[in-house]
Order: structure tokens, then sequence, then C-alpha cells
């Protein structure tokens, strides 16, 4: 991770700064398959990541090649999908995007364009998508530096551990702390993930 990242965490938050030293930093990555990725977070939607890498593994599997498109996906039946191990409603939030992007009522192609809060605009148009899922968009396919999702659980977890609150923090004390990481909050949320696998 670039030095002057490092550099602000350490005069911002000496106890962020101090789980760097451990878990170390990487920074986000970008990636151009975004319907691909957009898939993929709807169906890790509220699952362990060991369940939704099994899940979306099987998911996959139902593509030539693995090559995800809208498509092929609408051509799928229902209970194919089911098949995988996801839900009714992940399915039919699966199809909406699809339906959406082949009729251009969501141009991925330009997503890349927007502001942070315009992407979330468009994404939650599609059934299912919520801020959380348009915030991993914006920080684990976009690469956006300055994302931090109030609606994660991992994040407010760490939170707590990590800055020793007895019980959940409010949305008020987490922004209190999150406001010093700017502009390299998701540098920031990968540094909480990381600090839940200290045992």
């Amino acid at each position: 991770m670039d030095k002057k990242i490092i550099e602000h965490f350490k005069k911002a938050d000496l106890i962020l700064y101090s789980i760097i030293e451990k878990v170390g930093i990487s920074g986000p990555k970008v990636s151009d398959d975004y319907f691909y990725d957009l898939c993929e977070i709807i169906i890790n939607q509220q699952l362990s990541d060991k369940a939704a890498a099994t899940i979306f593994g099987r998911f996959k599997k139902l593509f030539l090649q693995e090559k995800i498109t809208p498509k092929m996906l609408l051509k799928l039946s229902d209970k194919k999908i089911r098949s995988c191990g996801t839900s009714n409603s992940k399915v039919s939030f699966l199809k909406d995007l699809a339906a959406k992007v082949l009729k251009n009522d969501l141009k991925l192609n330009k997503l890349d364009k927007l502001s942070d809060d315009l992407v979330i605009k468009e994404l939650t148009k599609v059934k299912g998508i919520g801020p959380w899922t348009a915030e991993m968009f914006l920080m684990f396919t976009l690469g956006r530096e300055d994302i931090f999702s109030h609606g994660d659980l991992g994040l407010k977890n760490a939170i707590k551990k990590l800055y020793k609150f007895k019980k959940e923090p409010t949305r008020k004390q987490i922004e209190k702390i999150v406001e010093i990481w700017k502009p390299y909050r998701t540098y920031a949320s990968r540094i909480l993930w990381k600090s839940l696998e200290i045992k």
C-alpha cells in the first residue's frame, strides 16, 4: 500500500495504524466484468464467505466457460438457479438485474464515470440491490478509495472490538470515528475486516 496512506492512518488513528502493522493492507482491486461482480455480490448477501464461495462456484458452472451474461442468465430456469443453493428471492434479484441490463435501464459501462452517490442511485434501481450491495461494488469492483458501509455487520463488529465499545456503537459514534479516515475509508474498511481474523 502507498506510504502516504499508511502515514495518513499513523497521524489520524493510532488504533487503526496498530492493526495495519499486524495484518498488512491491500488497496482496492479493480474489475472490468461488472455484471459478473454484481451477480456474485447478490449471491453473497447475508452469507458467510465459505457458503457464498460454494454457491457462487456452482452458479458459475451453469454458464458456458463460466462466462456469466445477462442473456444466458435469463434463459436459465428459476429451478436451475435455485439448485445452486440460492434462495427464491435472490433468483428474482439476479433476473431483475439481467433484465435491466439488457433493456439498458442500467448502463453498466457508464458506472465508472459516475460519482459514488450516483452509482448507488443507479444500482439500487435493481430489485434486491440496496446500499450495502452498491457500496461493495464501489469498493471491490470500481476500486473507489473512500467508501464505508454502515450496513456492514463485520465493520460494526470490528469497530466495537477495536474501539472498546461496551454495547453496539450508534451510527453517530461510528461516523465520528470514520470521519478521520477520509479520504481512505475503503482501506480502513479492509483493515477492519482483517482485524476480525486476529484472535
